[in-house]
């Protein structure tokens, strides 16, 4: 390990000097010689450092969605090549290559942090060690040398003989205790944070290279730890436990808020959204937004939370637009049930049926009366003709006059009707 530190000794300067400002800080509240001094400056140190790996963080993320666009195509070669793996990783690493995305993006953060985490185990060693590093001078290296926490130094390693923790003020007792419990705390947030990773946050139905590695670096991780963190000191096993639960607490942030299609993450946002946009009538905030918008282009191609997540919100009268917003729907719009059957919504027109005409109305040319016309109009199509247009010179018709069977002209009760006369009875045959 300090033979891989000194490659990194030409960060240590600046390390150093993040640090003893931090002291000078915490050190006019706390005390100069005291562990929350020096503790918190390596806490702050950390802080410091993850702020900055940020915009890195936000590539890795944008890394990790271009790998998840893929999955569609990675699992057409699966289907294609499952009984040659050989060809299967050819076409798969082919894939990567012209796409531009890179499975191992993963581990860019903990590539990034690296050389800080080795020039702080450089500095470490060397306050363990009596010798001054970077802008450690011997006044701030007797007041590291005096700092505890928890009853152990920050030099203190847990492999440490008890000569050498005597130097340090300490025992071996406390030395052992506090370092393996911060060693299995250490190993225990890593490997919580690669297990929330793969249950909640992966898409199971396509099985890729990207997936066995997250996978293996679930449980190699742990280990990794363990095995060495009996080799650092106590300051850096701070240094690196801080490290560890920013980056689960950043990682539930980010499964919580933009979660991977496909996964289990994904069916309880959209759940929650569903809530959210059904009560306010709309998508507040810009991450929302453009989720929505991801779903909408999908199509067709949608999970099955994705489609429940547009049925929640046709059944609430709302519809999705390409934009990702989300406004009402029209009148014509036709929901779905649980089961898909497509159903009217409320407040579109019916259709009418026209009424259906008798056979006397037919034969007679005449008009059937529409509902919102009066019952005493006539259903004939002929005008009438009223009292001073009547023709003068014309005969009165006979008084009792027996029509002919086939006759197109009828009477007004021989129409159909049911006002007036009673329609007479058809002349029996002899």
């Amino acid at each position: 390990m300090d033979t891989i530190a000194s490659f990194f000794s030409f960060i240590t300067t600046p390390v150093s000097w993040v640090i003893v400002q931090f002291h000078t800080v915490y050190g006019s509240i706390f005390g100069p010689d005291t562990g929350w001094a020096w503790g918190l400056s390596i806490v702050s140190l950390v802080v410091l450092i993850r702020i900055c790996l940020i915009p890195l963080f936000v590539k890795q993320i944008k890394a990790t969605r271009a790998m998840q666009t893929l999955q569609p195509e990675m699992k057409k070669i699966q289907e294609r090549y499952k009984n040659d793996k050989q060809r299967q990783s050819e076409e798969m690493m082919k894939l990567y290559k012209e796409s531009g995305t890179n499975p191992l993006s993963s581990c860019l953060p903990i590539l990034a942090q690296s050389p800080f985490f080795f020039a702080l185990y450089h500095v470490l060693n060397g306050i363990a060690s009596g010798k001054t590093i970077g802008v450690i001078n011997d006044s701030l290296l007797e007041s590291a040398r005096k700092a505890h926490i928890f009853g152990a130094p920050l030099a203190a390693k847990f492999k440490d003989n008890a000569d050498t923790l005597h130097a340090l003020g300490a025992t071996v007792t406390d030395v052992r205790v506090v370092t393996a419990i911060m060693i299995v705390l250490m190993s225990a947030s890593q490997f919580y944070t690669q297990r929330q990773l793969m249950t909640k946050n992966v898409d199971t139905s396509v099985k890729t290279p990207f997936m066995q590695q997250q996978k293996m670096l679930m449980y190699v991780f742990p280990i990794m730890f363990a095995v060495f963190g009996i080799n650092f000191p106590v300051g850096v096993l701070v240094y690196w436990l801080t490290t560890n639960v920013w980056t689960m607490g950043q990682q539930m942030y980010v499964i919580r808020n933009n979660p991977t299609p496909g996964s289990k993450a994904q069916a309880a946002y959209l759940e929650r959204l569903t809530g959210h946009v059904t009560h306010h009538g709309k998508v507040r905030s810009r991450g929302a937004r453009v989720i929505v918008k991801a779903i909408v282009a999908k199509g067709r191609e949608r999970n099955e939370a994705e489609r429940k997540f547009i049925n929640s919100l046709t059944k609430a009268g709302l519809t999705a637009q390409a934009d990702g917003n989300v406004v009402k729907s029209d009148g014509q719009a036709v929901a779905q049930t649980e089961d898909g059957t497509p159903t009217a919504a409320a407040g579109a027109p019916r259709r009418q049926q026209p009424k259906r005409q008798s056979k006397s109305q037919r034969q007679s040319g005449t008009k059937q009366p529409h509902e919102d016309e009066p019952d005493d109009e006539p259903a004939s199509s002929t005008p009438s003709l009223t009292k001073s247009e009547e023709p003068q010179d014309i005969a009165p018709a006979p008084p009792k006059q027996t029509p002919k069977p086939g006759s197109g002209t009828r009477s007004k009760a021989q129409s159909g009707q049911r006002k007036g006369g009673q329609r007479p009875k058809s002349p029996s045959k002899k």
